[in-house]
């Protein structure tokens, strides 16, 4: 690998290159001509080859020069990127960082929040973790994992507000006009579930389990979406924590009093280097489900 002072010597083969004259590069990069010829006839020593034909007034590029011009751009192009970024983990900022979530919480609260970032926030990117944990998934490259469950471990944690489990069904349905719904009406339905890994089908068989009941007709589809499509077909009543679509009315399941709930956590490394940063993101994320969820929940 080479050294700095023989990346700055690169530099001045290129910038002599590009300015065509020893005059006009010394000028150009603060330093006297003889410093610059004695730079450039050095560097030519150290690859073996001559890098310029020198004639009485202007240097011109030998094959070779000609040959290790782009090569020598190109590197001094990957040196400045890479103190470009040891400069932004330095201050703890970043260009770009990744989220990963299960692909209810990315479509209804990682996708439009991302909407309300600045220019000058990094750039974002998502990518779908369901069934993994947040470890896993910072294991695999994101810089903040949200996940249904408090992480254990040393990770830092900041807890969302809760999002409520709904059942939805289709206009004409025996529930329409109801607020609410009691786990115990569940049992004479035909339910569109999701699979067990699922927050949503975890709170909901935690719920039945707790009162002792059984719903015989269970239809088990990947995701919310499907199951709330299914639900506008006919095919049963949809128990997902996902925005309402196709039209579908919904009610909140209670049971003993108390709707049913998931709570997300956003975790991450709190050695990441930029770990404040992220805390921001998380502290936002948060503000955000507030507005979107709990503000218009209780203006509605």
């Amino acid at each position: 690998m080479m050294t700095s002072v023989e990346l700055r010597t690169l530099g001045y083969f290129v910038t002599t290159a590009e300015c065509g004259t020893v005059s006009a590069a010394a000028e150009k990069l603060h330093v006297t001509q003889p410093s610059l010829s004695r730079q450039l006839r050095a560097l030519e020593g150290q690859l073996g080859v001559e890098l310029f034909s020198r004639g009485p007034r202007r240097l011109t590029l030998s094959p070779a020069g000609r040959a290790l011009l782009p090569r020598a751009r190109a590197l001094l192009a990957d040196a400045a990127s890479i103190r470009a970024a040891a400069r932004i983990y330095a201050r703890g900022a970043l260009e770009q960082f990744t989220v990963a979530a299960p692909a209810t919480t990315l479509t209804d609260i990682v996708s439009p929040f991302l909407t309300t970032l600045a220019p000058n926030d990094p750039l974002p990117a998502i990518v779908e973790s369901d069934g993994g944990s947040a470890e896993e998934s910072l294991l695999r490259g994101a810089d903040l994992a949200i996940v249904a469950g408090r992480p254990g471990g040393s990770l830092a944690v900041r807890a969302l507000p809760p999002l409520h489990v709904w059942a939805y069904f289709p206009a004409g349905h025996a529930w329409t006009g109801r607020d609410e719904v009691d786990i115990d009406e569940l049992v004479g339905e035909s339910l569109i579930v999701l699979p067990s890994q699922h927050s949503a089908r975890k709170v909901l068989e935690a719920a039945l389990t707790a009162e002792g009941l059984t719903v015989p007709n269970l239809l088990e589809t990947s995701n919310g979406t499907l199951a709330q499509a299914l639900s506008a077909a006919g095919r049963g009543v949809a128990v997902v924590s996902d925005d309402a679509r196709y039209g579908l009315e919904r009610a909140a399941l209670h049971h003993l009093g108390v709707q049913l709930s998931i709570r997300l956590y956003c975790a991450w490394d709190p050695d990441h280097p930029a770990a404040d940063l992220l805390a921001d993101i998380a502290g936002r994320i948060g503000a955000w489900v507030v507005q979107r969820y709990v503000t218009e929940a209780a203006a509605a």
